[in-house]
């Protein structure tokens, strides 16, 4: 009998009816059983890590709620697998998992469309002015931006670099290209190869775009007004962008992050920041999450900080339980996992 650790949220949902399990529903070879009637120790095959499972600890900070949950999979000898709810797997928890010898898996591009969805918010909100607009409303001031001396520019024809060429990077390229803006890509990858496939929804227009490998990325940089980070965490992509990088972009440049914040290094961009060489940015991720209180992010006039919550929406939770329900036909089956993660 394979055991499956799964919340008691998830439980109530996993346990009907559903169409991919059939095969296997009136057999014994699983059963879903909820957080509280595991114990610490008692042997586990299988950890299915919601949304609800993290809650709102970070990779910094685990909350109790969230630490029961990975006792459970850690005590356990018998684990072959966990399936975790994120794309990006650089919670130490999860090396510690395959450290342990289970095999992770992600649920890749289940959240890519929303996460560019903000992306686009986070371009349309600061090149239109969105923030001096909403001080002006809380302060009472009637400020039309046409006797302001603040530059409003057109968004058609503006050059936007996109770091990564996954789901999130592809579709935040088909959305900025919708627009008007000229985007071009950052690859990992030596070759210009076809994109990283996504999900379903993600249509690719990416061969049609201009790639440069990361190690090219300070010769495409003057020239570009909008460097958005949509890439993985690797040690190529950790601290990419420092403040030489930043020192390349134009004055009035921004920067959008929805990658990880340890892709650039945090205190050069509060300087780039401070000196006014950048125009502004939208921050999603942070090196320490949350984003201490002493953080000078959380008061510039021209940054939104949002707290990692880019990628939340009420559809997710349907999209990444897919995921897991097909990976664990496969389980089941004994065939190759989707979307392994590789720490």
């Amino acid at each position: 009998m394979i055991k499956i650790l799964v919340s008691d949220c998830a439980y109530a949902q996993l346990t009907s009816a559903h169409t991919a399990l059939s095969p296997w529903v009136h057999q014994t070879h699983f059963e879903f059983i909820p957080l509280s009637k595991v114990r610490v120790g008692e042997d586990i095959h299988v950890g299915f890590i919601s949304r609800d499972v993290t809650g709102q600890s970070t990779k910094s900070e685990t909350l109790p709620d969230t630490s029961a949950f990975y006792d459970r999979l850690l005590h356990s000898k018998c684990l072959r697998w966990v399936h975790i709810h994120s794309a990006g797997a650089d919670r130490p928890i999860y090396k510690a998992l395959t450290q342990g010898g289970a095999s992770l898996t992600t649920s890749f591009g289940a959240n890519a469309k929303i996460v560019a969805q903000t992306a686009l918010a986070a371009v349309l909100g600061l090149n239109r002015n969105l923030l001096p607009l909403a001080q002006a409303q809380r302060a009472h001031q009637w400020t039309p931006l046409v006797s302001s001396t603040i530059k409003t520019l057109d968004l058609e024809g503006q050059r936007a670099l996109i770091v990564g060429r996954g789901p999130v990077g592809l579709a935040i390229t088909n959305y900025l290209t919708a627009v008007g803006m000229r985007c071009e890509q950052v690859r990992f990858r030596e070759t210009q190869d076809s994109p990283v496939p996504g999900t379903v929804g993600v249509q690719s227009i990416s061969n049609e775009i201009a790639t440069h490998h990361f190690t090219q990325i300070e010769e495409v940089l003057p020239s570009v007004q909008w460097l958005i980070l949509a890439c993985p965490l690797t040690p190529q992509s950790k601290h990419l962008i420092d403040r030489h990088k930043l020192s390349l972009l134009p004055r009035g440049a921004h920067v959008i992050n929805v990658a990880r914040g340890e892709v650039l290094v945090e205190s050069d961009l509060v300087l780039a920041l401070q000196s006014g060489h950048l125009g502004g940015a939208y921050l999603d991720v942070f090196e320490v999450e949350p984003l201490p209180q002493t953080s000078p992010l959380w008061d510039m006039d021209n940054v939104i900080v949002t707290p990692h919550s880019a990628g939340h929406s009420q559809g997710n939770e349907g999209r990444v339980q897919e995921q897991f329900i097909n990976n664990l036909v496969r389980f089941l089956a004994n065939e190759p996992l989707m979307h392994l993660a590789i720490i």
